[in-house]
């Protein structure tokens, strides 16, 4: 359920909503409006000189057990590039550098009972070779693949298929 059909009252002066409503959350008691946006996040394919790509198997729902490519939630006032290198740091410890965008897709993140509705942007990014990566926050354990033999079905979410398919296609 969207984030917003949550509220059944007006947040502001506590008045029951007429309707549930997506967007915008309006009360017609005091006027308040309240929209309830999109969230960003991004992820990038990291490429060896070898082609094989990073995969992390994540720790936690959603999608617990499955492939993902590090990356992560832009928080505010950050670029979707510093959320990036952030979120690598975050996840396996690596400075990424040469990033190049690649796409965006929109998808959906169920999170304890709601479905936030996200906007993936994904980059490619280059790795010299010597690259340590650790399994940090949230990974379960990471892998060096060549992205042409993952089947979509390992992977965690359709937004990053498609990226995928976009990346092989390339």
């Amino acid at each position: 359920m969207h984030p917003a059909l949550h509220f059944e009252y007006c947040p502001s002066c506590g008045t029951a909503r007429e309707a549930a409503r997506v967007q915008p959350i309006a009360c017609a008691a005091c006027g308040f409006t309240l929209f309830v946006n999109t969230t960003c996040a991004t992820a990038a394919f990291l490429r060896r000189p070898d082609g094989k790509v990073l995969f992390i198997r994540r720790a936690h729902d959603p999608a617990r057990g499955k492939l993902a490519i590090p990356g992560g939630f832009i928080d505010e006032g950050e670029t979707a590039e510093a959320g990036l290198r952030r979120e690598f740091m975050e996840e396996v410890g690596l400075a990424i550098s040469d990033l190049a965008f690649l796409c965006s897709h929109p998808n959906q993140y169920l999170y304890k009972g709601v479905t936030y509705p996200v906007l993936d942007f994904f980059f490619t990014a280059n790795a010299t070779g010597a690259e340590q990566p650790r399994a940090l926050d949230a990974v379960d354990s990471f892998v060096w693949l060549d992205p042409a033999t993952v089947s979509p079905d390992d992977i965690a979410f359709p937004s990053m298929i498609h990226a995928l398919q976009i990346y092989l296609a390339r």
